[in-house]
């Protein structure tokens, strides 16, 4: 098969490469869509701590086209998304439940060969069936359900308002989790075109803090209490600070941004954690029991229910071959870009 083989950091070679057949409890999956993260890029700019050569990829859709001999609840030609966590099912966390916490798991994508190839073999407990929904959309599952991840476990009322720092392809999917949890949002970036763009998904207000003053418009638009959440998407230290800063007396946090950096904080936001009586959480990854979780059934429910836009936010699409291309677009910051595919095996006819 043909696959976008990662030699070293950011290098990446379109070649052939050996696939093997599936092993008993495995499924072949043809890849029609696999989504980068903002997660690829990074590792791509700072550290990649896998075994090289490695085919990156871990948010894919595609078609069964084989199954291994012990695989009985899959048909050939089934639709399906792929889960790429793969837990050890062994570890005191696997056995609460606490998939996201295993101490031993496999990662599709990384620990082994991922989604920018023509096909995959993958567990069969790690695929889910989308039904008919587009494969653009099936590879968006896996970031709608961290999203999800983290709106779920935040716990937000309704008429809560809440301020989602970052509107980056996580943020929008928080963004709209939140809208149909019946919040009201406050958007922060800073970015005017990111902005305008959490206003079409139904965000009452936005606000730059490049053009605005954060804290003093976060009180004009709560009647000077703060937020009742805030929700770090950007995994930035600026925002993650930020956010101890505009929320209100015992009020709610929820980390879902990465920290690439350390985060040193003034002595202000560190004093509003226990003045404030604040509650910190964070959220990894999007699994719970039984595995993978609601967070990914209900995401496939309501994606084929039309309550989630997913295209409106696919803004590059990329043959396998120019998956080096995609990535330096995106490193390099050529062009603006929202959720960017590779399609390894052509547009959906």
């Amino acid at each position: 098969m043909k696959a976008a083989v990662l030699h070293a950091k950011n290098q990446f070679v379109y070649e052939e490469v050996p696939i093997n057949p599936c092993g008993e409890q495995e499924v072949k999956v043809k890849v029609m869509a696999a989504g980068i993260c903002g997660s690829d890029t990074h590792k791509m700019t700072s550290e990649w701590k896998y075994p090289l050569p490695a085919i990156m990829g871990h948010e894919f859709s595609g078609w069964v086209i084989e199954k291994g001999a012990g695989v009985t609840n899959v048909e050939l030609g089934d639709r399906v998304t792929v889960i790429p966590f793969v837990p050890c099912y062994q570890c005191e966390h696997c056995e609460r439940g606490d998939y996201s916490l295993c101490e031993d798991h496999g990662m599709i994508g990384s620990k082994s060969f991922g989604g920018f190839a023509e096909y995959v073999n993958v567990p069969v407990s790690n695929i889910l069936p989308i039904g008919d929904m587009d494969f653009e959309e099936a590879a968006m599952i896996e970031p709608l359900a961290v999203a999800l991840h983290g709106v779920l476990n935040i716990e937000p009322r309704l008429g809560d308002t809440v301020a989602v720092f970052g509107t980056g392809t996580i943020g929008l999917l928080v963004i709209q989790w939140l809208k149909i949890a019946g919040t009201k949002i406050i958007a922060i970036d800073i970015s005017d075109e990111k902005l305008a763009e959490a206003k079409r998904f139904g965000c009452e207000y936005v606000i730059n803090p490049l053009q605005d003053n954060l804290e003093e418009k976060i009180a004009e638009f709560t009647n000077r209490s703060g937020a009742d959440i805030a929700m770090e998407c950007a995994g930035s230290k600026i925002t993650q600070e930020q956010c101890l800063l505009v929320t209100k007396k015992k009020g709610k946090i929820g980390y879902l941004g990465i920290a690439y950096q350390d985060v040193l904080l003034s002595q202000r936001a560190f004093e509003n954690i226990f003045r404030k009586e604040l509650k910190l959480m964070g959220f990894w990854n999007s699994y719970s029991a039984p595995f993978p979780g609601e967070e990914w059934t209900k995401s496939v429910d309501y994606i084929l229910n039309g309550r989630i836009q997913l295209k409106e936010m696919i803004s590059h699409r990329f043959p396998l071959q120019e998956t080096q291309k995609a990535f330096n677009m995106m490193i390099n910051r050529e062009e603006t870009y929202g959720k960017v595919l590779i399609l390894p095996n052509g547009e959906e006819s």
